[in-house]
């Protein structure tokens, strides 16, 4: 009888221990789902649903004042829901692939009109870089422009940047840094409405020592560029 107890106190504690893990685990898990920027962007989802067209979710809302009359304009990036796109990669397993797009909207009293949209101008965020890790994309609204950029860590970044003209937005600007850790070896920057062009290379080979930049100036001819009309940010290159 004694033993039947003792067994049963045992199982008793287990069955216990188990819940409160379980219990514990579900916690965690409700914690987890419960991150501030998760709960934001399904906030955003729902709050923004009437904008974003079918077959795609909201990936991130970006406000910002575009065209400077003092309110607050709103930059959806979206991303595709094809299961097609979906990958199984050897060492990340399942990965979606589906490519992200923009939404600009403008806000008009206080309602917002869409003035453009390219629904597949930018890579997953799940691309392979190869040996590299892919570059990271983020977007601001800064003094009247949106700025597209890219981040590469070490191996430096570039920028573009767009104004509100007519229905669209115009590429006027563009900024690259070509880098080997600490060690700048070149930046490259064009003003697309002066079609002015300089190179700055550095002709400092001791990565310890403070950059020395020769510029290069030049004159390019390049028809204007429009956000709507960019088929792959991957492609669009000026160096």
């Amino acid at each position: 009888m004694l033993i039947k107890m003792i067994k049963f106190k045992a199982l008793n504690i287990i069955v216990g221990l188990s819940v409160a893990l379980l219990s514990s685990q579900s916690s965690f898990a409700k914690t987890k789902q419960a991150a501030p920027e998760d709960m934001q962007q399904q906030k955003d989802q729902i709050k923004y649903k009437a904008y974003i067209p079918e077959k795609y979710v909201l990936f991130e809302a970006i406000p910002g004042d575009l065209n400077k009359d003092g309110v607050q304009d709103l930059v959806l990036i979206v991303k595709g829901t094809d299961p097609k796109q979906w990958v199984n990669h050897e060492y990340k397993g399942k990965l979606d692939r589906n490519r992200r797009g923009i939404i600009v909207l403008l806000n008009e009293q206080g309602i917002y009109k869409k003035l453009m949209q390219n629904l597949s101008a930018f890579s997953s965020e799940n691309e392979d870089g190869g040996v590299y890790f892919a570059p990271e994309l983020w977007i601001e609204i800064k003094k009247g422009l949106l700025n597209v950029h890219y981040g590469h860590g070490r191996y430096g970044y570039w920028n573009y940047s767009f104004r509100l003209h007519n229905q669209d937005l115009r590429l006027i600007g563009y900024d690259s840094s070509s880098n080997h850790g600490p060690y700048i070896s070149s930046e490259t920057s064009i003003n697309f409405l002066t079609a002015k062009k300089v190179v700055r290379k550095n002709q400092n080979e001791d990565v310890d020592a403070d950059p020395k930049f020769k510029e290069t100036w030049s004159n390019i001819k390049i028809a204007p560029i429009y956000l709507s009309k960019i088929q792959d940010f991957d492609t669009l290159s000026f160096e």
